[in-house]
C-alpha cells in the first residue's frame, strides 16, 4: 500500500482533501495544537476524535500525516 498523505487522511477524517481545501482548514485552525495535542484539538467530531487516537497510539500508516497535521496546526500565523 503507498504512504499516507494529508490528503489521505482528510479523505478519512471526511473533510474535503483537495490541496486548496486543506490550506484552507489549516489556516483557519492555526494554532489549535500549540497548547495541545492533535486529539485534543477543538475542531475534531468525537468520530474524527477516535480516528486521530487510535492512528496515533497504534503507530499507524496514518501516524505520518497526523504528526504533519499536527505541526501544521502548531504554526504561529
Amino acid at each position: 500500500m503507498p504512504a499516507r498523505t494529508m490528503s489521505h487522511l482528510f479523505k478519512q477524517l471526511g473533510l474535503p482533501y483537495d490541496p486548496a481545501s486543506i490550506e484552507l482548514f489549516i489556516s483557519q485552525h492555526h494554532g489549535a495544537c500549540r497548547e495541545c495535542g492533535l486529539v485534543q484539538a477543538p475542531n475534531w467530531t468525537q468520530s474524527q476524535r477516535n480516528f486521530l487516537q487510535e492512528a496515533v497510539a497504534e503507530d499507524s500508516d496514518w501516524a505520518l500525516p497526523a504528526e504533519a497535521l499536527t505541526a501544521a496546526l502548531s504554526r504561529p500565523i
